[in-house]
């Protein structure tokens, strides 16, 4: 029987080599598919139950060995939607099963690939080349909060930006000690009289400025920059900002209880400032030209800002170029800070305003997207806004390599692979990168060199046994 055994045991060589080679001709033919795994080939021997002494080599068996875990080179495409992992994890992804548009139906089911080349079809669904749409988790682009708990198949579309009111200027600026007003480079006060420039009899109560009084009171306060805010509409108004030095400080004085009678002592004041806003500018006559904010600003000997506490200056209510701004309901603060606003020495007598930037804006549309490496998409809108629109899931295995295959580079779970566990962990995501195979062709090569000869020898060993059966039937003769 051991010729014959060695016929069968050839065979299954033979069979075990072709098969080899099947999946080395697979991983060849995918070597340049985004994503692919390469498929290796383990072998196995067979040996049949028998005496220790009678125990022979046995025949083989070929099997699948997956290399899930093995990533391929990484690729730029410059593709913005197109995202690679750099380290553990798949995409989750959906098939469609029917439909179009905003009709089309999808399968509801997680499968898995490292298939990254994403981009957007008609509909804003982000599908990669082999048919898979992407899914995630949609984020709320107000809260920045994700939506629901389970990925569902992403939709991207071109809708408008909402447009948001401003409500706070971040100010920082430092306001020289010394106004370097025109008044003061006429030799007169650096300081701004209330009753100059507006209507008002008693200097201390200035809270406008009338229009007849805007030539006063322009040469009696400095320039503090201006910036473009945004009603709710997302209408642009310019705002003016001016500054005026009202108080000097001075030191306190002691009591005096010597004299007759006793002199009582003042306490010290600080250097106080006003801020002004521009309402209208070509205002004439009794019309409004500037209106104050209603908090004055105080600095201490060192140019710390003392007043107000709570580093926010309410700007007033008033109307600009038709559009209401800084209402009771909605006031607009210009957000200093502790240290924000000082009062240093400056030659040049005008105010430093290092930043001036307001959190309004007007609508918009969505003019990219990209991907985050911590798999946010990101979108950037044609009014300049940056939002975090998706987060991507990503599934990590236990078992990356007991998944089972499917067209297209996709996977799906097995009781093997274990469940999947959502999270990019220690993985990154490259935008504008596709995976490659991690297909070696050289090595390919090298391994078909090896499953040709190993085939050939197995052919050799029937052509060996064909000839003893012959002498067998000679021997007959």
């Amino acid at each position: 029987m051991g010729v014959f055994s060695a016929l069968t045991t050839a065979v299954s060589g033979m069979q075990a080599q072709s098969y080899a080679l099947e999946n080395i001709s697979g991983n060849i033919a995918n070597s340049r598919t985004a994503g692919f795994k390469r498929v290796d080939t383990t072998f196995a021997d067979l040996v049949p139950d028998s005496a220790l002494n009678r125990q022979i080599a046995g025949s083989v068996a070929a099997f699948s060995q997956a290399t899930n875990s093995i990533q391929g080179d990484l690729n730029a495409t410059r593709i913005e939607t197109n995202a690679a992992i750099n380290g553990d994890g798949f995409f989750v992804v959906d098939q469609r099963l029917n439909g179009v548009g905003s009709n089309m139906q999808f399968a509801n089911s997680n499968l898995y690939t490292r298939r990254g080349d994403f981009d957007f079809d008609a509909n804003g669904y982000l599908v990669n080349g082999a048919g898979y749409y992407l899914k995630g988790l949609k984020i709320d682009t107000v809260t920045g909060s994700l939506i629901g708990t389970q990925p569902e198949v992403l939709r991207i579309t071109k809708e408008q930006f909402p447009a948001k009111a401003t409500s706070s200027i971040e100010y920082r600026a430092n306001i020289p000690a010394v106004p370097g007003t025109t008044n003061a480079s006429n030799g007169g006060s650096h300081l701004l009289d209330g009753a100059s420039v507006t209507a008002a009899v008693a200097p201390a109560v200035y809270d406008t400025v009338q229009g007849a009084n805007i030539t006063n009171f322009l040469s009696s306060t400095i320039p503090g920059g201006s910036v473009t805010v945004y009603d709710s509409l997302g209408k642009a108004t310019s705002v003016e900002l001016r500054w005026g030095k009202t108080t000097n400080a001075a030191p306190a004085v002691p009591a005096d209880p010597t004299a007759v009678p006793p002199i009582a002592g003042s306490p010290a004041t600080a250097d106080t400032w006003s801020l002004f806003v521009a309402q209208d500018t070509s205002a004439t006559g009794t019309a409004t030209a500037y209106v104050k904010a209603p908090t004055a600003v105080t600095f201490d000997a060192t140019g710390q800002m003392v007043n107000p506490g709570t580093g926010n200056i309410t700007l007033p209510e008033m109307m600009i170029a038709g559009t209401m701004i800084s209402t009771a309901a909605n006031p607009i603060n210009l957000t200093v800070g502790s240290n924000g606003l000082t009062q240093n020495g400056d030659v040049s007598g005008q105010i430093d305003a290092r930043s001036i930037r307001q959190d309004g804006y007007t609508a918009g549309t969505l003019d990219r997207t990209s991907v985050s490496a911590d798999g946010q998409v990101i979108g950037t809108f044609s009014n300049g806004q940056v939002v975090a629109l998706a987060q991507l899931s990503v599934a990590r295995f236990n078992a990356d390599n007991a998944l089972k295959r499917l067209d297209g580079g996709a996977f799906e779970e097995t009781i093997e692979s274990g469940p999947p566990i959502i999270g990019l962990g220690t993985s990154q995501l490259i935008g504008g990168n596709v995976e490659q195979s991690n297909t070696d062709i050289a090595d390919e090569f090298s391994k078909m060199i090896v499953t040709q000869q190993a085939y050939s020898a197995n052919t050799k060993v029937i052509t060996t046994a064909q000839e003893m059966l012959r002498d067998v039937f000679s021997i007959i003769r």
